[in-house]
């Protein structure tokens, strides 16, 4: 029985609203009926059918004939297709059918034929010569459309064609003709195509034809009545200086750029503008100086007063413009157009920070777009510049500026910045440092796409930070800038709280290099954990990948093997015994990952059982991706030292052979263990045909080996930088109580004694002899202790204490000893001098003892250095004579 459904409301049938129901029916057939009328009747589609019995070159033919537009177009479409398969019969029949349909066709079949013409030219089907002498007709014939969009598609065509031509082809076909097509009387349209033809054509030809027969069609081109023509004229001058040389380019192109420049029309002067910006390699120094240079500054002055058209151009290749003229600026005109550079990067934020207010005036909207478009092109000149001035002044010059752009209220200027960014940070050098708060600012940009910017050369940028632009650096500087790792975290959260995954991905992807330029206990606390979330919960598949490799290159390089293990199970236990199948995927991918980045041994070590009991996963799919990774689990393997592990994995194959229900997994069982059949497993030895992967696994264990090493030796180095500083508190206490204990006696002994004794001064010298040898026995034990710290193990470090205290208490008793003789044999006055006389030597040993404690802490830490390169020449002594 089906369920009963009762509405909320009753349809009312009275006469109004029947009426309005009728009205709706009737403007749904009224929706219908262009439906109806789209399909074809039968008449149509008898029209539209050909005869499946006609080849390719028959049917091409038909249709031209007696075919709708339509279908004419599509045998225009395949002209390239033809031409391949039969040449000779597509010229024959084929060809003079387009020929007579092209002058009649519609928009789209022009398009179409321009761009198979010059497909057929690109695939070289046919040669040159038959292509000219069957193509070149058709396209000079179809030149002058009046479309635009027609026309310039087949001048396109014929441009691609002047290259392939050869000379006498194009003298007589294209030049000859071309002669009578630039002159006043013709078109405007005929006039522009030969303005390009003519820029093409010079390069053609020797420089003696191209003055004879090219170079007055240009002087009159130069100075025709339309502007448009004078302007594309004078675009083409360019590639007209490259085709006749330096010389002429002086005494023809020169005095023609000149008149240009002081048109009337600005689309004319800013094209003569952009040309003579290109062509400032051919002057000489004497034309930029007279001619070039003072064209320039009038180009300056006038755009910010009369022509503000030329100033978006002009920001645009001011770089080029400052460096090309660099040798013939005197100071006062670089630092002018250094101020006009820093002028701009602030043009149209005067008026929003409250300057000017006396010409505040209502920008339009085309203004203010002009004005962003100026301010980008400034980021973009910004590393130009910073050569014009010397990277060593930037920070008196430059700074401010490029701060200013770094902070641009429009995005479009802060994106220019963030790709301009590592040049900048090159030029800088050893003064890269300089720049790290703008790194920071634009890496938590409100944009995503100035982080996106940023991050293409963000591994480049990282590494000169860490090694303050040198070549070679035995510790990172980064831990000089302790805001930058925040905001690398901050940045990774933003991109993963967007739905811009594929930057998210790319920012994953180069963070990478961090195990480069960061130590590796930051890597574990502020990345690694955050990578492991990022595959467990994030729902783009690209992202999990790029992130799970990133976190195979932290453990790579992680320098603690607790830390190492630890990550380790919770791969293991979280992805690949986790509950969701998804997660069990991802595990065999950061598997995969772990093949490519660690050797053999670390695979099969941790991850070769986790892998292999994925055959008994309840999910087809996720056997299925086991099954595929098989092979590579295979490679890994070396026998006979992994023969058990092989065994596993045959027994494991076995069972996926009897036990698998899915057919599309047994399917891919079984083609997997053919191609597990085909490989050969490698040996413990090194064999030729393995030598090359054998060479790089053996490279890879013997770093992973290396880090086990550097990381027991730092622990023995901590150790005994601990003990020693525990010994150096105690020796330094001992002799602070012995020098306070001496001090003492001396002091006491000369108040008791009265006069002056026969001995007196034979016993002082006894006793100053002793006392100064027993300071020197102790100074001499401390300065032994501090010495050789290093090189002392645990027992004998114990042994020098011992020592040290025992010289201590014999310097103690002799001096007590000497001073009871002192008293039953010396004078007051005696014992008197003899008092003042030990105690500037007692305080002398105590204030040395103090400023080796201090020294010895300070040569801690300018040790710390020398002990990791002491560190890693040890390590690689070692593996060394482990090879040997």
């Amino acid at each position: 029985m089906h369920p009963i459904i009762i509405f909320s409301y009753k349809m009312d049938f009275s006469q109004n609203n029947l009426f309005g129901y009728i009205e709706d029916l009737q403007e749904l057939t009224i929706i219908e009926r262009p439906v109806r009328r789209s399909l074809k009747t039968p008449e149509e589609i008898e029209r539209l059918t050909v005869d499946e019995e006609l080849n390719d070159i028959e049917r091409a033919v038909y249709l031209l004939s007696s075919g709708q537009d339509i279908q004419g177009t599509s045998v225009v479409a395949s002209l390239p297709v033809l031409m391949r398969q039969n040449p000779t019969e597509t010229i024959r029949r084929v060809l003079p059918k387009v020929r007579e349909v092209l002058p009649v066709a519609g928009v789209e079949m022009q398009l179409t034929a321009a761009v198979s013409l010059l497909t057929i030219l690109q695939e070289e089907s046919i040669s040159i010569h038959t292509y000219s002498h069957s193509f070149l007709h058709i396209i000079l014939q179809n030149l002058e459309h009046r479309d635009a969009g027609v026309s310039n598609a087949w001048l396109e065509t014929l441009l691609a064609a002047i290259e392939a031509l050869p000379k006498e082809t194009i003298r007589l076909e294209i030049l000859n003709p071309l002669v009578s097509k630039a002159q006043l009387s013709q078109t405007l349209q005929s006039r522009l195509v030969s303005c390009k033809i003519l820029g093409k054509l010079a390069n053609k030809f020797d420089a003696h034809i191209v003055k004879r027969e090219i170079l007055p069609l240009v002087k009159s081109l130069c100075q025709d009545v339309e502007y448009e023509v004078r302007s594309c004229m004078c675009r083409q001058l360019e590639l007209i200086a490259q085709g006749i040389g330096t010389e002429l380019t002086k005494n023809v192109v020169l005095p023609e750029l000149v008149e240009l420049a002081r048109d009337e029309s600005s689309s004319v002067r800013l094209a003569a503008f952009e040309t003579l910006v290109n062509l400032l390699e051919m002057f000489d120094a004497d034309d930029r100086s007279q001619t070039v240079l003072p064209l320039v500054k009038s180009f300056c002055e006038k755009s910010f007063k009369t022509d503000e058209s030329i100033l978006v151009s002009l920001s645009f290749h001011l770089g080029k413009l400052c460096n090309g003229l660099y040798g013939i600026f005197t100071p006062e005109q670089h630092l002018r157009f250094l101020e006009f550079y820093k002028k701009l990067c602030t043009l149209g934020l005067e008026q929003e920070n409250g300057h000017n207010e006396n010409q505040v005036q209502l920008q339009t909207l085309e203004q203010e777009k002009k004005y962003i478009s100026v301010r980008k092109n400034c980021a973009y000149n910004l590393p130009a510049m910073m050569v014009f001035v010397d990277p060593k002044n930037f920070n008196l010059e430059l700074y401010s500026t490029f701060f200013c752009l770094c902070h641009d209220p429009e995005v479009p200027v802060r994106h220019a910045m963030a790709i301009g960014f590592y040049e900048v940070a090159k030029l800088l050098n050893t003064d890269v440092y300089v720049i790290h708060k703008e790194l920071v600012a634009l890496l938590q940009d409100e944009s995503l796409e100035v982080l996106d910017a940023l991050i293409g050369h963000l591994p480049e940028i990282l590494e000169l930070l860490a090694t303050g632009g040198e070549s070679s650096g035995s510790e990172s500087k980064l831990l000089n800038f302790p805001e930058l790792i925040p905001a690398l975290t901050r940045a990774e959260q933003r991109a993963a709280t967007s739905l811009k995954w594929r930057t998210h991905e790319k920012l994953l992807q180069k963070y990478a290099c961090l195990p480069q330029v960061i130590s590796s206990d930051q890597i574990y606390y502020r990345f690694l954990h955050r990578m492991l979330t990022i595959i467990m919960t994030n729902n783009v598949l690209p992202v999990q990948k790029a992130a799970a490799r990133t976190l195979c290159v932290y453990l790579r390089y992680n320098r603690k093997q607790e830390q190492r293990h630890e990550v380790i199970q919770k791969l293991i236990e979280q992805l690949g015994q986790g509950k969701s199948y998804w997660n069990r995927l991802r595990f065999l991918d950061t598997c995969e990952f772990i093949i490519e980045l660690f050797s053999k041994s670390f695979f099969c070590e941790y991850f070769f059982l986790p892998v292999l009991e994925l055959t008994h996963d309840p999910v087809a799919n996720v056997r299925m991706k086991l099954c595929y990774l098989l092979p590579k689990v295979k490679s890994t393997l070396k026998v006979p030292t992994d023969k058990h592990l092989l065994q596993q994995l045959e027994l494991c194959v076995r069972k996926l052979l009897c036990e698998e229900k899915d057919k599309d997994v047994l399917s891919i069982v079984k083609k997997m263990v053919l191609e597990l059949d085909r490989m050969e497993t490698s040996l413990d030895a090194f064999q030729k045909r393995f030598y090359e992967n054998d060479l790089l696994d053996q490279q890879k264990e013997r770093e992973e080996h290396l880090l086990l090493e550097m990381e027991q030796l730092e622990k023995e180095k901590q150790q005994n930088d601990n003990r020693a500083t525990t010994i150096g508190d105690k020796i330094y206490e001992k002799k602070r109580r012995d020098s306070k204990t001496s001090s003492t006696l001396a002091k006491s002994i000369p108040m008791s004694v009265s006069g002056n004794l026969p001995g007196a001064s034979s016993s002082k010298e006894v006793k100053k002899s002793k006392l100064v040898r027993s300071q020197s026995f102790s100074s001499q034990a401390l300065h032994s202790k501090y010495g050789n710290i290093d090189k002392c193990p645990s027992k004998s470090s114990s042994t020098g204490y011992t020592s040290v205290s025992a010289v201590g208490k014999s310097s103690l008793y002799s001096f007590t000893d000497d001073s009871f003789r002192t008293r039953s044999s010396n004078s007051g006055g005696s014992a008197a001098f003899s008092s003042t006389s030990t105690l500037p030597s007692s305080s002398r040993h105590t204030s040395n003892s103090v400023d080796q404690k201090t020294n010895g802490s300070k040569e801690s830490h300018s040790r710390k250095k020398e002990q990791e390169v002491e560190l890693v020449e040890v390590v690689k002594e070692r593996m060394h004579t482990k090879d040997c």
